[in-house]
């Protein structure tokens, strides 16, 4: 009788008990995309790899021994355009990571699907979330806005060496920032394809914070001598909220940790950058997770670009003094409607 009268109490509060607002569940589904995209990020190669190197030492060793002749035979694939799949770009999981931020993508020209295009994309902030939402996932409009113009998104090429995790990377239409991976998007693949290249790269990541716009742009023409080479168009993008998302330790330059940093990033490709942000629990704890602040990718005006197979430094520098004009416009134009001040200023080193 007392087992039962406790089970009828526990019925009753749990009757009693306050369901989750619809509002609740809409949080709850944001935060939960939010954090399988940081995982995947963060863990889904390097946990994939030691999966497969422990299933060799089991009775499942087929698995990794198939895996791997798959990948010896598929490792051209990435520089050769990649294999996206549609079906990834409209999951509906983006939305609710679109909303958490939340993040807008804002058109100020047409682009013609008769030419291909470089994107640059500003700033790298510590994640690129505005870039991958914007370019990878369909939540944003991208395709609805700029109608005949696949995008596709540069990252490391050191990303499509890990198993598993290359064949997530390459069904979004990311694929590796080499000259041989982007040089075949803008003459092997037809016309109608934007290739974003987020330029300062790991470098700019170290300069990441809040209040602070810098950029690593003044010596990095290589994207606009790839331009040249492939006639391709050059089009600013600049993401207002991107340095927002996370809180940065930044040591000094010429500190010894800076020189361990920018050491690393040398020899691996990637900063190692002591960042944190919210946790998953309470956005007043501590954590890995991007805090939400909104992100607005504005696509500027595209600099026309003519065919030249070998330019000159002379024509080089002058095409990237032309994009920089258009970006320091587009950053102009837009910072006091997206969260800067008047006097915000954009820095480029």
């Amino acid at each position: 009788a007392g087992s039962r009268a406790s089970v009828q109490t526990a019925l009753r509060t749990l009757l009693t008990a306050p369901w989750p607002s619809q509002r609740d569940v809409r949080s709850w589904l944001q935060l939960l995309s939010v954090l399988q995209w940081v995982l995947s990020f963060l863990l889904l190669g390097t946990v994939s790899l030691l999966l497969l190197v422990y299933l060799l030492f089991t009775s499942f060793w087929p698995i990794s021994a198939l895996y791997l002749a798959w990948f010896i035979f598929d490792w051209d694939t990435p520089e050769k355009g990649g294999r996206r799949l549609p079906c990834l770009r409209r999951w509906p999981v983006w939305r609710h990571f679109r909303d958490y931020f939340p993040v807008k993508l804002v058109k100020t020209h047409d682009l013609s699907p008769s030419h291909n295009y470089i994107i640059g994309s500003h700033p790298h902030g510590i994640l690129c979330v505005g870039a991958f939402c914007n370019f990878i996932t369909g939540s944003t409009g991208f395709g609805e806005m700029f109608p005949g113009i696949r995008p596709f998104l540069t990252t490391l090429a050191g990303n499509f060496r890990l198993p598993v995790f290359r064949e997530y990377l390459m069904s979004g239409g990311l694929c590796p920032v080499t000259r041989r991976a982007i040089g075949y998007l803008l003459s092997k693949n037809g016309t109608g394809n934007a290739v974003a290249i987020v330029i300062g790269g790991a470098a700019e990541s170290l300069s990441c914070r809040p209040g602070v716009t810098t950029l690593i742009l003044k010596n990095r023409k290589g994207f606009v001598r790839m331009a040249l080479q492939h006639g391709a168009h050059l089009v600013p993008s600049f993401s207002f909220g991107e340095n927002d998302l996370f809180r940065q330790v930044v040591f000094e330059e010429g500190s010894w940790m800076r020189s361990i940093q920018q050491r690393f990033q040398k020899m691996m490709g990637f900063a190692p950058c002591v960042f944190y942000g919210r946790g998953l629990t309470s956005v007043r704890s501590r954590g890995f997770l991007p805090y939400a602040r909104p992100i607005t990718t504005v696509v500027g005006e595209p600099v026309a670009v003519p065919k030249i197979e070998d330019p000159s430094r002379e024509t080089v520098d002058m095409y990237h003094e032309m994009y920089v004009r258009s970006l320091l416009k587009l950053f102009e134009e837009n910072k006091t409607k997206y969260g800067l001040s008047e006097t915000d200023e954009l820095h480029i080193l």
